[in-house]
């Protein structure tokens, strides 16, 4: 089970060493996946949204605007149509590792993250309490065990509000995509 730890409460050895279980995890799940051969072909990178997510135009992340209390809300949306929510399918050569999270909307309007797989939330891989950064000075916090989302998953990632502010949030995810060496950067 993965918990939310809070930056200002980790060490720099302690950062460093939850990011880099995020690529050693990362690397295994895609060789086992077939993904590539050997680690050796493979590389990682920060996500982007629209090359990654499909998120139409907006490569930034914002929830879907926040229009009831307790509530789920997609972390992704189009530039199109801000109220409705994105469930984004993984390409077949992709994992995905998402390992922190930051809140950067003031106050905080959202209360939990979860990380659910399927259109419809056919499983929960975790949840986080976003309420727990509040008292620190920065709003961002480290998962103690990555979040995985295997090639072809459906990726229903979702924030579920406190406050109905009938506008976006803006809640940024820590992910790495692993891919083949070549396909996005040479």
């Amino acid at each position: 089970m993965s918990v939310l730890l809070p930056t200002d409460q980790l060490t720099l050895t302690e950062k460093a060493r939850l990011r880099q279980n995020a690529v050693m995890g990362g690397f295994s799940r895609a060789v086992d996946l077939k993904i590539a051969p050997t680690r050796e072909q493979l590389d990682y990178r920060m996500a982007q949204n629209i090359l990654d997510f499909g998120t139409a135009g907006r490569e930034r992340w914002q929830t879907a605007n926040l229009a009831a209390i307790n509530a789920p809300y997609s972390v992704w949306t189009t530039l199109a149509a801000p109220a409705v929510g994105l469930t984004p399918l993984l390409a077949v050569t992709k994992v995905a590792v998402f390992w922190g999270v930051a809140v950067n909307t003031v106050p905080n309007p959202v209360s939990l993250l979860s990380f659910r797989k399927g259109v419809t939330a056919v499983s929960t891989f975790a949840t986080f309490n976003l309420e727990d950064l509040e008292s620190q000075l920065v709003m961002e916090g480290y998962f103690s065990e990555p979040v995985v989302y295997d090639l072809n998953d459906v990726l229903n990632v979702v924030v579920t509000s406190k406050i109905a502010t009938g506008v976006q949030a803006q809640v940024v995810l820590f992910c790495y995509i692993f891919e083949r060496k070549g396909d996005t950067t040479s």
